[in-house]
């Protein structure tokens, strides 16, 4: 009966790719397969010496870095990530965070991680978007993960504007006290998976991870939905 009421409201109300518009088949969520196939996956998670892992050396310890998918303009990858963050598609998060999570449970680079984070927003950017994309990822690679999924011990209590047009100097200067951990003792001899959307500078990423590493013995890895292309 179920499966009769949901092909019921399949037909006059029919799903759609989020990219070609395609009629979604029983299947397929979000995306059709032929869309779904055609993204540019990364692989990274594979290798511990992978281009974002560069981004960190010599700045803060990183365990693990990757990212789902490249990110380039005009690319499917942006328009998903334009979809996420400013059309309020907020299932995309969850879903692409789930298929991360399933790469990452298979990674030996990944399977030591005690605790999912993810990159917290300004109240007030939170506020005026409805909800914070990062945390939408990581309910998804929760899901795939079974960690605990923690939103409340790290906040940004500094609002900062975009990075990319700032010299390296300039983004660490923007960034370097943005976060504070609260309750340190829940995260004292945890690794720590920080979850984010986009990686491009690593800024960022950066200044989060140096907060969460003043805490005893925490160590810390990265997973971004996507990142420019290197």
């Amino acid at each position: 009966m179920k499966t009769l009421l949901s092909d019921f409201i399949s037909f006059f109300y029919p799903n759609y790719c989020s990219l070609c518009g395609k009629n979604l088949t029983k299947n397929e969520e979000y995306l059709c397969s032929h869309c779904l196939i055609g993204l540019p996956k990364t692989d990274f998670h594979l290798s511990s010496l992978n281009p974002l892992a560069y981004l960190f050396i010599g700045k803060v310890r990183i365990e693990a870095v990757t990212a789902y998918f490249y990110f380039k303009k005009g690319s499917n990858v942006q328009t998903l990530i334009h979809q996420l963050k400013y059309r309020g598609q907020q299932e995309i998060g969850s879903f692409f965070g789930y298929l991360m999570g399933l790469d990452l449970k298979e990674s030996e680079l990944f399977n030591s991680v005690d605790i999912i984070i993810p990159v917290p927003l300004h109240a007030n950017k939170k506020q005026k978007r409805g909800y914070n994309q990062s945390e939408l990822i990581a309910i998804g690679v929760q899901k795939a993960l079974s960690k605990p999924l923690d939103t409340k011990t790290l906040i940004r209590h500094i609002d900062t504007d975009t990075q990319t047009k700032r010299t390296q100097y300039n983004r660490w200067e923007n960034t370097h006290d943005i976060f504070v951990a609260l309750d340190e003792q829940k995260l004292e001899n945890k690794h720590i998976l920080l979850i984010d959307d986009v990686i491009t500078t690593g800024s960022t990423l950066e200044a989060a991870a140096y907060t969460l590493l003043q805490i005893p013995n925490t160590r810390v890895s990265i997973a971004c939905l996507a990142c420019a292309v290197l």
